[in-house]
């Protein structure tokens, strides 16, 4: 299964605060644990919300909202996606991450859709289109 474990943001990474050296070393090194047991997919942290927009959709209508964003609790200060065989070992995982924040912090894990989770929706010419898409987003993340 594929889980996204999202960092949740906090005053200091909405502050646009860096992560102090010890910080990304134990973050650095908890990475490279992920990538050696093939669990680690990929993962980035995020700039704070001032430095992103939201689009709002209200039928045909398209509205853009400059950051910064009001809730904290509500915004992901970064992410991994992880591939485990199941929920109990991405918490396993989770639990040995370094306090990715200088405060209280909280990590979120969600799994991924799979495409039987669409049932009949998904017809065979939709699967071959998420195929193709695969393939193609794969080639542009090997350009870099």
């Amino acid at each position: 299964m594929k889980v996204m474990v999202m960092v949740k943001a906090s005053k200091s990474s909405e502050a646009g605060e860096m992560p102090s050296e010890e910080l990304l070393t134990a973050m650095g090194n908890f990475n490279e644990e992920l990538v050696k047991a093939g669990i680690m997919l990929s993962g980035d942290g995020l700039r704070p919300s001032s430095a992103g927009v939201r689009i709002r959709f209200s039928g045909a209508e398209r509205t853009v909202i400059d950051g910064p964003f009001a809730e904290t609790k509500e915004l992901v200060a970064g992410y991994w996606v992880w591939k485990v065989k199941s929920m109990e070992e991405a918490i396993e995982w989770a639990k040995r991450c370094p306090n990715p924040m200088p405060e209280e912090s909280d990590l979120e894990i969600r799994p991924f859709f799979e495409m039987e989770d669409f049932g009949d929706a998904m017809t065979p010419e939709l699967k071959e289109q998420e195929q193709r898409i695969a393939e193609a987003a794969e080639k542009l993340d090997q350009q870099g």
